[in-house]
């Protein structure tokens, strides 16, 4: 058996956890700049406000509904993610981090009752970390996401499943007559594996079910789709197909991309954000343990704004040994930057991708013949991404960055962010009491 587990509506769950009067208010946290809705309140939902809705068509909610638009805060809903999952693991022997608020926990061998257990799970989380959560339990990844999403949708919308599968949904537990029914009631594009597109085959073709779907031949699907709907097929009838992974597999390219808060036209202005960047994406190759050969740089204006003159340039550059260095990593991608930038343009974004990454080897070559250099670089790396753990993201960077924590036209947009309540000492909460 697996189960799944899943903070609802986690963005929102978690400005919630230190901002009580916001529940029972329709909220929406905001993607970069401030764009577009990435996460919603159930009661926002039920204003009708729909995933990645322009935050400009939302203001007059903010008004005539009581709306509150929050800017997104990464870095809080990071930690809260953290702190969700080490209390999740506890479900298992053994746990899959899937998203930021999603993990497969594998209960093979487990006794007991899985029910009543995941029922404690989901318990204290709540109460130690303020996240509600919803927990789906089946014998493959597939009926476990499944069954998650019977579980939030019995809790959220009374009656579109029965009452006992809210919050906590086991299809292992159900009879054949029950899971047929569950099956029969799920949209075939509520499956974990049909996307917008499939779906819409699917049902061109009579398949408008999770239960029709399951009882397509895995042949079938293989044949007119692909084998990845093959493997949907076959885990909706109990066959694990999907691998249990305990680490994600290494990426095979990492990349940081960022629009900026106003246009920016000049080149020491670009090569602040592209050095930031660049160092962003080094410290997440480390974190995997990895090195890149090669880097890929990009500048572009803004496509939307048709009236300024319209500038698009990427160009990638080999390195001459692989390396997760953040000073090389920049140099080369500022090096791009030069040879790419114009005066005279808007622009609007910019990044950096890492590619042709492999593992990282002890020993690290380098034009320097100073053999101990190699070694410090590596210590140097970790003391750096160990400060900027410790004290806050940017406490240590490259000169190259900019010097100084004022705002500059290339940072984001967050006009509605919250502060750091469990990752910076400045914005712990506090406490006043009359005696």
């Amino acid at each position: 058996m697996l189960a799944l587990i899943d903070g609802n509506n986690f963005y929102v769950s978690c400005e919630r956890v230190f901002q009580p009067w916001l529940q029972g208010r329709p909220v929406v946290v905001l993607s970069n700049n401030d764009g577009c809705a990435i996460a919603r309140s159930d009661e926002a939902k039920a204003l009708g406000i729909k995933m990645g809705a322009p935050y400009f068509q939302l203001r007059e909610l903010e008004r005539d509904a009581g709306l509150i638009a929050l800017s997104a805060n990464f870095a809080l809903y990071g930690d809260m993610s953290h702190r969700m999952m080490s209390l999740a693991a506890g479900l298992g022997h053994q746990q899959e981090v899937y998203s930021i608020d999603e993990s497969f926990v594998d209960l093979s061998g487990i006794r007991g009752d899985l029910v009543r257990r995941a029922r404690t799970i989901r318990k204290r989380i709540h109460q130690w970390i303020g996240i509600p959560t919803c927990i789906g339990i089946g014998p493959t990844k597939t009926l476990a996401k499944l069954a998650n999403a019977i579980a939030k949708s019995a809790e959220r919308k009374p009656g579109s499943y029965p009452a006992q599968h809210a919050q906590i949904c086991h299809l292992g537990a159900c009879t054949p007559e029950e899971l047929q029914a569950l099956l029969q009631a799920t949209e075939v594009g509520e499956v974990w594996g049909v996307g917008r597109k499939i779906g819409a085959q699917l049902r061109e073709n009579g398949i408008h079910t999770a239960l029709d779907l399951q009882r397509m031949s895995p042949a079938a699907a293989k044949a007119g789709w692909s084998v990845v709907l093959e493997k949907t097929v076959r885990e909706l009838n109990g066959t694990p197909c999907i691998e249990f992974e305990d680490e994600p597999p290494p990426k095979q390219q990492i990349a940081c991309t960022r629009s900026f808060g106003h246009p920016v036209t000049e080149l020491i202005e670009l090569q602040e954000a592209i050095t930031e960047f660049a160092c962003r994406a080094a410290e997440k190759l480390r974190k995997q343990g990895s090195h890149t050969g090669q880097i890929m740089a990009f500048i572009r204006t803004s496509p939307f704004r048709q009236q300024d003159p319209q500038y698009s340039r990427s160009a990638s550059i080999p390195l001459p040994s692989p390396t997760s260095d953040s000073a090389h990593i920049t140099q080369a991608a500022n090096a791009i930057v030069q040879r790419l930038y114009k005066p005279g343009f808007k622009y609007a974004k910019a990044g950096v991708m890492l590619m042709d990454l492999q593992p990282a080897t002890r020993e690290q070559l380098t034009l320097d013949f100073d053999e101990t250099m190699p070694e410090n670089r590596v210590r140097l790396m970790l003391a750096m991404d160990q400060l900027n753990q410790r004290y806050g993201r940017g406490t240590l960077k490259l000169a190259s960055a900019g010097a100084g924590h004022t705002a500059k036209l290339w940072h984001m947009k967050q006009n509605f962010k919250t502060p750091g309540y469990t990752t910076d000492w400045a914005n712990l909460c506090t406490v006043q009491m009359d005696v």
